[in-house]
């Protein structure tokens, strides 16, 4: 069961965010998230990286477009994995944050992998609910929950957690306030892994295939600099970065050809093969502050 772990006004607390909400709040039948979702019970919000079956291109069309949500989804599904391999030796009685958990894909296969305890965090209600549900038919209620609250403040006691994870949802924050929360929220030690599409500003300071995802999602698409700046910043030291942009390139060519396509496929696809967006991995620690002993 969930925790309401605030009002709205100090949930949602602005007007950027406050658009970003009634974004979400709207999206209660989109038929990407939810068709795929329906294959396992498994509902993400995030993308995918690795190749994917081209023989099912080739398929009859009265097929082909159930075979290409299926591989999407299997796609989906396996990225899921950079997340779980990141976290190896995490004990069962550990404690995880999902940080912008959405219908809770990536919170169940966390607790599934591992047996800890999760606490899924999202500002959007009607995603809580639905996760909730999920939550009691996979019989997993009394081990992951879902709560309504804002990932970059949160009331959560201060190192309540053994783990942070945030699956493609830091474009929606601002970085020095929320891995400022993670660090106070995680135990010395402790662990947080992000997955991002980011820009690239080594390539270039501005990119209209960024801006063009920006207005999309109602997304702030952060520069990869600022990513490494603000953990270091605020007491998280990467131990693994991976760059695979490369790989994030196939899952959007396959759905380029599917009839769920948004268009969105078209800035990704550019951003990606120009090397202006890049699609990373991070996993950084707690360091030991004076004050944690």
């Amino acid at each position: 069961m969930s925790i309401d772990l605030g009002t709205k006004d100090e949930v949602v607390r602005n007007h950027y965010e406050q658009d970003l909400n009634d974004h979400w709040e709207e999206k209660q039948s989109d038929p990407i998230n939810l068709l795929l979702g329906a294959m396992d019970g498994l509902y993400h919000h995030h993308y995918a990286v690795g190749d994917f079956n081209r023989k099912l291109l080739q398929a009859p069309p009265d097929e082909r477009e159930r075979l290409i949500l299926r591989e999407m989804h299997r796609m989906e599904n396996e990225q899921v994995e950079l997340i779980l391999d990141a976290l190896d030796g995490l004990p069962p009685d550990a404690r995880v944050m999902d940080a912008g958990s959405g219908r809770g894909g990536t919170s169940f296969m966390v607790h599934e992998r591992y047996g800890c305890q999760v606490d899924g965090v999202n500002f959007c209600t009607h995603h809580i609910e639905f996760a909730e549900r999920l939550a009691e038919q996979r019989k997993c209620a009394d081990k992951v929950n879902f709560h309504y609250a804002n990932m970059a403040k949160t009331p959560f006691e201060s190192g309540s957690f053994d783990a942070i994870v945030s699956n493609e949802t830091t474009m929606y924050v601002d970085l020095n306030e929320a891995f400022a929360e993670f660090s106070r929220l995680l135990r010395p030690g402790g662990r947080y892994v992000l997955v991002t599409w980011c820009q690239n500003d080594a390539v270039a300071d501005k990119s209209d295939d960024v801006a063009a995802i920006d207005e999309h999602y109602v997304c702030h698409i952060h520069k990869r600099s600022a990513y490494l700046k603000a953990l270091s910043d605020n007491g998280l030291v990467p131990s693994r970065v991976l760059d695979l942009t490369a790989e994030a390139i196939p899952y959007w060519e396959l759905r380029e050809n599917s009839a769920l396509k948004t268009g969105v496929e078209v800035p990704f696809l550019a951003g990606y093969r120009t090397n202006s967006l890049n699609y990373v991995v991070i996993a950084a620690e707690r360091v030991v502050e004076p004050t944690d002993h």
